[in-house]
């Protein structure tokens, strides 16, 4: 599948300002926890043919947040991320399948040191000028995965039965990339 029109071949990279690495859990089977990965690096290599494209990605364990800080340090210790012993979790694209409109980003994420193959539906949400002559490509992704297969197994067994953090966690990016230079 060709890129569109108005998209060029080469390295864009993330615009971590306007770019959003967000999650959602459930949380004692009740309610939803929601939050963000504040600290991203990504470079989107793109092809003339979009099948070739790759995406690297970095994410900064330590800019996790949920929005409570006394949750946010508990993920951040050692029994969820340990951020002091795995810094970053990684992404390496292995494949992008036209999905019609969509695409399907398929990978390699790893997380505390454990690497799985993960499936992203992605969508292609346009290119634009901004004021300072930028230009900038939009993209949404959405996955869900089990934090158990990456080793973040902590949990706390409720009264009433069931536990206090779910397994599946929704995955939502909503990412803005830079052109590269002309």
């Amino acid at each position: 599948m060709a890129l569109p029109t108005n998209v060029t071949t080469g390295t864009w990279t993330l615009d971590n300002s306007h770019s959003e690495i967000a999650f959602t859990v459930r949380h004692a089977g009740i309610s939803k926890v929601r939050g963000q990965f504040k600290d991203a690096e990504a470079t989107l290599g793109l092809a003339e043919n979009v099948a070739e494209s790759t995406v690297h990605a970095t994410i900064k364990t330590a800019s996790f947040d949920s929005g409570d800080a006394n949750r946010d340090g508990h993920v951040r210790g050692e029994d969820f991320f340990d951020v002091e012993k795995f810094p970053e979790i990684s992404f390496v694209s292995t494949g992008i399948v036209p999905k019609g409109d969509s695409y399907e980003l398929q990978g390699e994420l790893t997380i505390k040191g454990v690497t799985r193959t993960v499936a992203l539906a992605t969508e292609f949400n346009g290119v634009a000028v901004d004021p300072f002559g930028m230009t900038r490509a939009g993209l949404s992704a959405e996955t869900t995965i089990s934090r158990k297969d990456f080793g973040l197994t902590w949990n706390a067994v409720l009264e009433a039965g069931g536990v206090l953090v779910s397994d599946k966690v929704a995955v939502n990016l909503e990412l803005a990339f830079i052109a590269p230079a002309a």
